[in-house]
């Protein structure tokens, strides 16, 4: 993250002229002593003085400044890991503070704007304060919209419209998420049905089972996320919520998800579980939580590992994926045990030895981190 650096580029450039602060003061007009001031941080050229310093070593305002509005992806990414573990050791408000510092000082930075909205809702999430909650969503949404009116990137405009939207509806605003997400425009074909067949007429076949894979596996991960949000809607209708879940595990298990991604499918299992007690079917929710505690036993991170039908997946999601792998296991971990102990929903079965020995299980896989 590059701060505004004024001094440093004064004294690079002076010396590369071959020049005195004296001799530099003499040229602008200003003292000695001011020159030395501004090359050690202890003020700043006035800003009627910028044209004519920038002029004098043929650089532009902006070079002068050595200002970088913007911060790189991995920077991005350390920033949101630092924000997300500091949520479990430093008070709640001083860490939206930092946050909100963040997005202040690299306000035309979208990728951070993006990550910063996504970090809001995260963190609006863990508080029981609905008032709180909802400041956030909003704070959140309107940094969204900042990015889909602003930004040139199809893609960054493609995600911020989907969590505007995500926004609209936290925010009991359906009319407006529905009026967002219909006017999103649906290829025709999913990309990588075009790039795999440009690929194969170029002779790069290897780049094309690749685009394959990544497209199915992305799919059936996308498809997962349906099916959870299926199974919350149906806890009325025991039938189709057995159905649901009968399905999505016979997906996870024909396309071996639990070993490639688990922390893709790990939800579900709460989910579903929720959705049972609400149909008032304890043992199936059991059932259920009790398999979630064992996934969680294992490596929950967001790296993708391949097998052998998706030999060629690793490399290309985890390359593309890695801000995410920054968040600590230790974090990770800790957000298991919370969806399960803090659920309103589950907390029927506070007393009930089964989910008594599911929360410890839990609790005994966080302290190994």
């Amino acid at each position: 993250m590059k701060e505004i650096n004024i001094a440093r580029t004064i004294i690079n450039k002076r010396k590369e002229k071959g020049i005195t602060q004296e001799e530099l003061a003499n040229h602008i007009g200003v003292s000695s002593a001011s020159v030395s001031k501004w090359e050690t941080s202890q003020s700043y050229p006035d800003i009627v003085l910028l044209p004519k310093l920038a002029s004098y070593f043929n650089i532009s305002i902006d070079e002068l400044m050595n200002y970088e509005p913007q911060m790189a992806k991995r920077d991005i990414a350390k920033l949101y890991s630092k924000l997300y573990e500091d949520l479990s050791n430093k008070p709640f408000d001083d860490v939206i503070e930092q946050c909100r510092e963040a997005i202040k000082k690299y306000f035309s930075c979208f990728p951070l704007l993006l990550q910063m909205g996504g970090f809001l809702l995260s963190a609006g999430a863990t508080i029981g304060d609905s008032e709180k909650t909802y400041a956030l969503i909003a704070e959140a949404k309107e940094l969204f919209v900042r990015v889909k009116k602003e930004s040139d990137d199809a893609e960054l405009i493609r995600t911020a419209l989907y969590m505007e939207a995500c926004c609209a509806v936290a925010l009991t605003l359906p009319d407006e998420a529905i009026e967002l997400l219909e006017k999103a425009v649906v290829p025709a074909l999913p990309n990588e049905v075009l790039l795999a067949s440009a690929y194969r007429m170029t002779e790069r076949n290897a780049e094309a089972e690749t685009t394959l894979q990544v497209g199915i596996y992305q799919n059936i991960v996308s498809a997962l996320g349906l099916l959870s949000t299926y199974a919350m809607f149906e806890t009325e209708n025991q039938n189709k919520l057995d159905e649901i879940v009968s399905r999505t595990l016979s997906l996870v298990d024909s396309f071996n998800i639990k070993e490639l991604q688990p922390s893709a499918i790990i939800s579900f299992y709460v989910v579903a579980a929720q959705s049972y007690i609400m149909n008032q079917d304890t043992e199936k929710s059991l059932d259920l939580l009790e398999q979630y505690a064992e996934l969680a036993g294992s490596d929950i991170s967001f790296r993708v590992n391949g097998d052998g039908f998706f030999s060629s997946i690793q490399s290309r999601l985890n390359e593309n994926g890695k801000e995410n792998q920054l968040i600590s296991h230790e974090a990770v971990k800790q957000s298991l045990v919370y969806a399960v102990t803090e659920s309103p929903a589950l907390s029927v079965l506070s007393d009930n030895p089964r989910f008594q020995r599911v929360v410890k299980k839990l609790e005994a896989t966080c302290q190994k981190e």
